[in-house]
C-alpha cells in the first residue's frame, strides 16, 4: 500500500513537473536578432551564449548579415526584430522614407580609451617628415570605409581641429579589410580605419597609428541597438530584451581594462568572440582596441547629432530627421528599474 502510493505520487509529481516544463516552452517567444559578426556584436553574442535571453522567455534567433545597411529593409517589413548596426546616413534616410525603426540602446562609443577608428598613415610618411601633424593631412588619399558612416565623422572632425575641411584630403572608398593591403602597396596614403584590420596593419609595418577616435571626438556614438516598430510595440517584451542584453554589456565591459581586452573575463570575451565573428586569433584581439559601451545601455543624442550634421552638410541626408523621435529610451529605463544603474 505504501509503496503504491509513493509510485502514484511520483507520477503525480512528474506530470505536474512536464505539465510546468510544457507551460514554460509555450511561454518562450523567438526572436529574430541581426548581426554583422563585427566586435561590437560580442554584448549579444554573449547574451545568447550565457542564455539570458532564454531566461527571460526568449529564443534568440541570431542571423548574421555582411553589412548592418542590409538589416534595415527587414528591420522595416518587421522580418527581424532587433537589428545591431551603426547610425549611417542610410539609416537616416530609411527612416525618412517610412522605415519604422527605433534606436533604443548602445552598442559601442569611444568612450576614453577605447577610440576603435583610427587614424593610420604611411610609416614611410611619417618617418620623411612628409606627414608630422594633422595639419599635414591636406592633399592625402585617405582609405575610409564609405560616405556617411561614423568614421567619416572621425576624419571631419579631426580635420576641423587644425583648420581643415573634409575636401582637402581625397578619400578613397574600400573595405575595411582592404586597408591594410592598401596600405602595404602604397595605393592610399593613410586610412581612418577599423579594428582589427587597423592594429593589423600598424604590427604589419604598413603605418602609424596617429590618434584614436576618442582623442579627437570623445563619446562618438559608433553603433547602436535598433528595434523594428513591430517588435517595439511589445513593451513587456522589448524590456525583457533589453534587460538580458544589458547583462551581456556589463560583461562585455568588464572585459576592458587600460584601452584593451584585458579585464578579468577577457579571455571567456575573446573566446565568444573567435566562435562568432571571422577574427580567430586571440593574439591580435589581445593587441586591439575595442569600442567602449555604457553599462546603462544609454545612447549619446548629442554626438548622434553632430554625426547627421556632417552627413547633411556632405549632401546625404535627403529629408530632414528630428534624432529625438527615433531614440525610444523607454526599454533600457525599464530594464534598469530591474537591473539597477551602474
Amino acid at each position: 500500500m505504501i509503496c503504491s502510493a509513493i509510485v502514484k505520487n511520483a507520477i503525480t509529481l512528474i506530470g505536474l513537473i512536464s505539465s510546468v516544463n510544457f507551460v514554460a516552452a509555450q511561454n518562450v517567444t523567438q526572436v529574430t536578432v541581426g548581426t554583422a559578426q563585427a566586435i561590437s556584436d560580442t554584448a549579444i553574442y554573449v547574451t545568447f551564449k550565457k542564455g539570458w535571453f532564454r531566461e527571460e522567455g526568449i529564443d534568440a534567433k541570431i542571423v548574421d548579415f555582411d553589412s548592418a545597411a542590409r538589416m534595415v529593409a527587414p528591420l522595416g517589413a518587421g522580418q527581424l526584430d532587433v537589428g545591431a548596426g551603426s547610425a549611417s546616413a542610410g539609416l537616416y534616410n530609411a527612416y525618412t522614407r517610412g522605415v519604422a525603426i527605433r534606436i533604443v540602446a548602445d552598442k559601442a562609443a569611444s568612450l576614453p580609451l577605447y577610440g576603435s577608428n583610427k587614424l593610420i598613415i604611411r610609416n614611410d610618411l611619417v618617418e620623411s617628415g612628409r606627414f608630422k601633424t594633422l595639419r599635414d593631412l591636406k592633399g592625402l588619399r585617405i582609405a575610409m570605409v564609405a560616405p556617411g558612416v561614423s568614421n567619416t565623422s572621425t576624419l571631419n572632425s579631426m580635420l576641423r581641429s587644425v583648420g581643415l575641411r573634409y575636401s582637402d584630403v581625397e578619400t578613397v572608398d574600400m573595405p575595411p579589410t582592404n586597408h591594410v593591403l592598401a596600405l602595404s602597396n602604397k595605393a592610399v596614403d593613410g586610412g581612418v580605419t577599423l579594428e582589427p584590420m587597423v592594429t593589423i596593419a600598424a604590427h604589419s609595418g604598413y603605418g602609424r597609428i596617429i590618434m584614436r577616435d576618442d582623442e579627437i571626438d570623445p563619446g562618438h556614438q559608433l553603433a547602436v541597438l535598433l528595434y523594428s516598430e513591430s517588435f517595439a510595440r511589445n513593451q513587456d517584451l522589448g524590456v525583457r530584451f533589453m534587460r538580458a542584453y544589458l547583462r551581456g554589456l556589463r560583461f562585455y565591459q568588464a572585459a576592458l581594462k587600460d584601452g584593451r581586452l584585458a579585464g578579468p573575463n577577457s579571455d571567456e570575451i575573446m573566446t565568444i568572440i573567435t566562435e562568432t565573428t571571422p577574427i580567430k586569433d586571440k593574439k591580435i584581439l589581445s593587441m586591439i582596441t575595442p569600442a567602449g559601451v555604457d553599462p546603462n545601455g544609454r545612447v549619446n543624442q548629442v554626438s548622434l547629432q553632430k554625426d547627421l550634421d556632417f552627413y547633411t552638410e556632405q549632401g546625404l541626408i535627403e529629408k530632414p530627421v528630428d534624432i529625438g523621435k527615433m531614440i525610444d529610451m523607454s526599454f533600457v529605463e525599464a530594464a534598469l528599474k530591474s537591473l539597477g544603474s551602474r
